[in-house]
């Protein structure tokens, strides 16, 4: 399977999820490593788009092409999600909801509904996971960021 992820070039090749580590996101608090992806790049350029402010945008970024095994991924219906899960900014409930995934390490991957169009997906790279070997940098682009977007 293949998935997607724009973000600063120089973590363009990060396989640890040391970014959402030092951040936090949605879906995990600091401190617990997480790579986020998308199943396609529009929808990774959309959620790069709502978490980031204009001013913050890099000079450099790319667009990384992920394959990740596309057996063994849990997924998650919204039924399952804290009540609140798309809430802004990202309540504590998602991030300690994610926090439990990651740690229990069921999967080495974990589909979650995009809080931007649900009936999207993001998949959860867990790389605390013994079958996170198996995720391979297919490709990573210079990706061109265009402003219209965040003025639209």
């Amino acid at each position: 399977m293949i998935v997607y992820r724009v973000g600063k070039t120089r973590y363009a090749t990060d396989l640890t999820g040391e970014g959402a580590r030092l951040n936090g996101g949605r879906w995990n608090h600091k401190l617990t490593a997480c790579i986020y992806t998308s199943e396609s790049r529009a929808l990774a350029v959309l959620e790069y788009t709502v978490n980031i402010n204009i001013e913050e945008i890099p000079r450099t970024l790319s667009i990384t092409t992920f394959e990740i095994p596309d057996t063994d991924i849990q997924k998650l219906s919204i039924a399952k999600l804290p009540g609140n899960w798309k809430d802004f900014p990202a309540p504590f409930s998602t991030k300690a909801f994610g926090d439990l995934l990651l740690e229990a390490a069921v999967s080495p991957v974990i589909r979650v509904p995009s809080s931007i169009i649900p009936e999207e997906f993001n998949y959860l790279l867990n790389p605390a996971h013994p079958a996170s070997r198996d995720f391979k940098i297919v490709e990573v682009k210079d990706f061109v960021y265009d402003v219209r977007i965040k003025l639209i």
